[in-house]
């Protein structure tokens, strides 16, 4: 069995991989950064073909996509996980730059890997398509404006993918995670900010990157009639905040 993960060199990506190739997969672990890969590389050998690969490049997705090599170009599972947060100010004030890396890498990356790799899947009559978004594409909060949306678009992507496949065996998944830990997510969304990156999680008991690694390998190992469709996961010490009221002064 082949799994398909970008996004493999850090958190979610890396833990996913690491879970697939303890379980006898074969991973094709695609990021910008394969240096990265090595220690699966040495620990898994021939089983981990590490990929330079920015999802965000069309051509250079499609191009990798179909210069597989042949043990590993039959794709089981894809897990379309890159992706990140950039910036926390309010829609007023934020910046154009981060919002169009995170639609970059958020839905083209997400399009462009899912429309390389399931021609494949759909004429083999198999194979799971697991997008990773995230609580935000649910539930608002103060400075997730496009964040929430591309994660947003994420699910909506996945049910009506589900529609278009109807009748091809192919399976897709979205799970969103919530509060999570030993990741570089918060570093990357403050601009590699260490101090306001921990400050998030100071005080809590987060999810791990290999809590949404299982939970990756549970959807994917379910028997062939069951598609989960969508799988929404918190922290225990994360939940949903009452209605924000403005209040002005009399």
């Amino acid at each position: 069995m082949i799994a398909f993960i970008t996004g493999a060199t850090a958190g979610y990506g890396y833990a996913t991989a690491e879970k697939f190739l303890r379980e006898g997969w074969s991973v094709v672990a695609a990021g910008r950064r394969i240096e990265r890969i090595d220690p699966l590389r040495k620990e898994y050998g021939e089983a981990v073909l590490p990929l330079k690969l920015d999802v965000t490049q069309r051509q250079e997705v499609l191009s990798a996509v179909e210069n597989l090599p042949a043990a590993f170009k039959t794709v089981d599972v894809l897990v379309n996980n890159a992706g990140g947060a950039h910036g926390l100010g309010p829609a007023q004030t934020a910046n154009l730059d981060d919002w169009d890396t995170m639609i970059d890498i958020n839905i083209r990356g997400l399009m462009y890997c899912t429309r390389a790799v399931l021609p494949g899947m759909v004429e083999r009559q198999r194979g799971h398509v697991i997008n990773i978004g995230s609580v935000a594409g649910e539930f608002p909060y103060p400075g997730g404006n496009a964040y929430g949306g591309v994660k947003a678009f994420t699910h909506q992507f996945s049910l009506n993918l589900r529609a278009d496949l109807l009748g091809t065996n192919v399976r897709v998944t979205c799970v969103e995670p919530g509060l999570s830990g030993g990741t570089e997510f918060s570093e990357v969304r403050f601009k590699g900010d260490k101090t306001k990156a921990a400050a998030v999680y100071a005080g809590t008991e987060p999810m791990t990157a290999d809590d949404i690694a299982e939970t990756v390998y549970w959807v994917a190992t379910r028997p062939a009639r069951v598609n989960v469709n969508t799988i929404s996961m918190m922290a225990t010490c994360q939940a949903f905040s009452p209605f924000a009221i403005h209040r002005t002064a009399k």
